[in-house]
């Protein structure tokens, strides 16, 4: 499991203030050959006028460190 970045709280709760449900956190993508990549947020909210939902992932960054997530850019 990923270590969750200094931002992610705030992040998290600035998303669900905008009347975003967080699905996963963190929300894992399988890849090819049995690996994983992690994003650190998974939501979704529902969209009245089109009678659906808009789904997105958030990659929360401090550039602190690395991250495999530069591969999948």
């Amino acid at each position: 499991m990923p270590a969750k970045d200094i931002f992610h709280d705030c992040v998290k709760h600035a998303l669900i203030k905008d009347s975003w449900t967080i699905t996963h956190d963190p929300l894992r993508i399988r890849l090819a050959r049995g690996k994983n990549l992690f994003v650190d947020l998974g939501a979704e909210r529902l969209l009245a006028a089109e009678k659906g939902t808009e789904k997105i992932a958030v990659e929360i960054k401090s550039f602190t460190r690395p991250s495999d997530m530069k591969d999948l850019e």
